[in-house]
């Protein structure tokens, strides 16, 4: 196998944690990025493993029946890299699907979150507004009391 190839996914699910998921999800995006970066070693193992074979029985050779079990041979190699050439386009499919449908979820739980605190913030405004009208009917009674009593209105009068 060919572990060391150097091919790696980069950031791809990097940010799993970043967008605040249960524990659960975190573990499910964590165990999927796993089993997706198996599937790319696999394909990739597959691919190199199967085409250096494919070169090496590529030699002619003298006898007829050797070249046409080589040349059989070379055909099911060739069909092995093709379909780990498929697998690794529906590997890139799926992470493209994957990249754009956690968008959109969490760009979901974000809108979600934002109208839980935009709500609460709604009630508080209302709260403190209810507060403030019962605070000027009260301060206008106590400012009209004073002046329906004051000396300075009598004496118009």
């Amino acid at each position: 196998m060919n572990k060391g190839s150097g091919v790696g996914l980069g950031g791809i699910g990097g940010g799993v944690l970043a967008a605040g998921p249960t524990q659960a999800a975190a573990v499910a995006a964590a165990q999927k990025q796993k089993n997706l970066l198996q599937r790319l070693e696999g394909d990739i193992a597959n691919i190199v493993d199967n085409f250096s074979v494919l070169v090496n029985v590529a030699r002619v050779n003298d006898p007829p029946y050797r070249n046409s079990q080589e040349a059989f041979q070379m055909e099911v190699r060739a069909a092995r890299v093709v379909q780990a050439a498929d697998s690794l386009l529906k590997l890139i499919s799926e992470l493209k699907q994957t990249a754009i449908f956690s968008g959109f979820a969490s760009l979901s739980d974000h809108v979600k979150q934002r109208k839980l605190e935009l709500g609460q913030q709604s009630e508080q405004t209302e709260r403190l507004l209810a507060t403030i009208s019962e605070q000027m009917v009260a301060s206008l009674k106590e400012i009209e009391s004073h002046y329906y009593s004051s000396v300075v209105r009598t004496d118009q009068t």
